[in-house]
């Protein structure tokens, strides 16, 4: 049964916490099934999670934020790290380390953009200013992939290879809890999606199971929705010395 807290209650509680100095780390574990009952780890296990604010719960306020900005190396005809999670309105950086061109576009919800072709040693960068799921793919490479999960919360983490993530300096108060990974079918976020109630000082939302699909991800299309050429390695726009 769904506990209900009085507007006053979680109001009292976010002050008692502020005055005392005792913001809530929130911690949890996501583990990723394949449909055929096998584990999945590495790179595809990474999952988004974060909390949004529910009625008077204040996050914290935006300010300027001394990290830089999260980077999606394209190397080896991958993009490093394959997930980025962020607060809706920072930027993402491209830079290309690979010794040939690389054409990184999104078409898809999130963020739509087209960096065109640049060559290796150059860089871009990509304002996400809104929130939203953007899939990253380049249009040279079909295997390349990567997503940015851009959200309106300060209160944010990805899993790591084993599935833990944790979430520190959380208000205490009202909560949804969002959680979302790449191989889940459509759908399966919104019946992730639940409402937590955080109190000051440490908290965990226990484990949750995720059944995706098993085999590869399916094929996309590039940038003009065909499928896309061979590549040709003579060719200087796939290649350079």
């Amino acid at each position: 049964m769904r506990m209900r807290y009085p507007g006053c209650f979680v109001v009292a509680l976010a002050l008692c916490a502020a005055l005392h100095g005792q913001n809530a780390v929130v911690t949890g574990h996501v583990d990723l099934v394949s449909s055929d009952g096998k584990p999945l780890r590495g790179a595809l296990s990474n999952s988004a999670v974060w909390l949004t604010p529910l009625g008077t719960t204040a996050p914290a306020e935006p300010g300027a934020d001394p990290k830089p900005a999260p980077r999606l190396v394209q190397k080896n005809k991958a993009f490093e790290p394959r997930v980025v999670i962020l607060r809706a309105g920072a930027a993402v950086e491209f830079p290309n380390h690979d010794p040939f061109f690389h054409n990184v576009f999104s078409l898809f919800e999130g963020k739509r953009f087209d960096l065109g072709l640049y060559e290796a040693g150059g860089t871009r960068f990509v304002h996400f200013d809104r929130v939203g799921i953007s899939y990253i793919f380049c249009n040279i490479h079909p295997d390349m992939s990567a997503v940015v999960v851009a959200v309106g919360t300060p209160y944010y983490a990805l899993t790591d290879q084993a599935g833990n993530v944790s979430i520190a300096a959380v208000v205490p108060g009202r909560y949804l809890l969002h959680i979302w990974n790449e191989r889940a079918q459509p759908g399966t976020a919104d019946s992730l999606t639940k409402e937590l109630t955080i109190p000051a000082g440490p908290v965990s939302f226990g484990a949750i199971r995720i059944v995706v699909p098993a085999g590869p991800p399916i094929p996309h299309k590039n940038k003009y929705g065909r499928d896309y050429d061979p590549t040709t390695p003579s060719n200087p726009i796939y290649e350079q010395p």
